[in-house]
């Protein structure tokens, strides 16, 4: 692997996270469940976070390893049960996700990607 593309997956994590969260300001779980659009908005978000949590865990688990806090599997486990079983998503935990779960990953994101920029710069 030539290029460090690290960097790069933590800032997709953090745009889509942001951007699930966004989409559900103002909404409480009866409007979230009854909203067809912010919904499928949000389902796909979470794909991009499982699947740069793929890609993190792949290439970069001994990264990883120095965050154990953050449930990178999960994410991608989260991103799998989304991608294989569409029809069968439990909104509930997609609500609960967005609702807790992604601001979490939101607060700790800035430091792990800070981190990320200076293990790219010690591998220059």
């Amino acid at each position: 692997m030539n290029e460090n593309r690290l960097p790069d997956y933590l800032d997709h994590m953090f745009e889509a996270a942001q951007q699930a969260c966004n989409y559900t300001e103002g909404l409480n779980k009866n409007d979230f469940i009854a909203d067809k659009r912010t919904q499928q908005a949000v389902i796909l978000n979470l794909v991009i976070i499982g699947e740069a949590a793929t890609k993190l865990l792949k290439d970069y688990s001994k990264f990883l390893d120095q965050h154990p806090d953050v449930p990178w599997r999960s994410m991608k486990g989260m991103r799998n049960r989304i991608a294989h079983g569409y029809f069968d998503i439990d909104l509930d935990v997609v609500w609960e996700t967005v609702q807790t779960a992604l601001p979490q990953l939101l607060e700790r994101l800035p430091a792990i990607r800070e981190d990320a920029n200076d293990e790219g710069n010690e591998a220059l």
